[in-house]
């Protein structure tokens, strides 16, 4: 199949950008969604031109202060899948009814109860479009042939089936450069000069989001390098 043209004005206003993913998990103290709206607001003070964000009441509450392409997602565990991130149409429908531009969702090859096409078909009936979340060369194939309007790296070193790797997978990017796919860089890109070096590898924009939202991940960071550093001899 012929290579996806993104034309589509949400997608303009993204190239070339950052994304910053807002998310808090169950158990943080930045989890209410007051927290969310104004680690967003931070972000675009800081020059974000898009946003992640994961649950309707979030995407609500942070739409009713931006007009910015938001990513819109859920996070939930459903029986007998591994799959969390997205994993039916009704969730697709909530989140684009929420307010989301465009709703991502898991497009690996984990077994799954509904099928890519199925939540690609159900973003666009909602009125968004629909970002795959992938984690190898061949589930970006398989997503753009079953509807997807975009895929993100993110699930790379999420599944059995990826290389499992402390840093971004840039070699994927590559792959998906090479062979003029669109993509968007996420999972990993903790600096920005690893945001900026999958810029020049060809992503369409990048998203961080721990780096930047999350201090206890980045706390969690410092404390382990200090943990494992040699104390200087006296």
């Amino acid at each position: 199949m012929p290579s996806p043209k993104l034309e589509l004005p949400v997608f303009e206003r993204l190239q070339g950008q950052l994304i910053v993913s807002v998310q808090a998990d169950d158990g943080s103290p930045l989890r209410e969604t007051a927290h969310i709206v104004a680690l967003s607001r931070a972000a675009l003070l800081g020059g974000a031109v898009g946003l992640r964000l994961r649950s309707a009441p979030d995407i609500a509450a942070v739409r009713a202060v931006t007009d910015v392409p938001i990513i819109g997602l859920t996070k939930r565990a459903h029986a007998n899948t591994e799959v969390y991130i997205t994993v039916t149409p009704d969730e697709v429908r909530e989140v684009a009814a929420a307010g989301a531009n465009i709703v991502a969702f898991d497009a690996t090859e984990l077994p799954r109860p509904f099928t890519v096409a199925e939540l690609a078909s159900a973003a666009h009936a909602a009125g968004a479009l629909a970002m795959a979340d992938v984690s190898t060369f061949a589930e970006v194939q398989a997503a753009y042939q079953a509807g997807a309007d975009i895929v993100g790296t993110t699930m790379s070193g999420y599944t059995p089936h990826s290389p499992a790797q402390e840093g971004p997978d840039f070699e994927l990017m590559a792959q998906l450069h090479a062979a003029k796919w669109p993509f968007i860089a996420e999972g990993r890109l903790n600096t920005p000069e690893l945001a900026a070096q999958a810029l020049r590898a060809g992503a369409w924009a990048v998203v961080v989001g721990s780096a930047i939202t999350r201090p206890d991940h980045v706390t969690r960071w410092f404390a382990r390098a200090l943990e494992f550093a040699a104390p200087p001899k006296m």
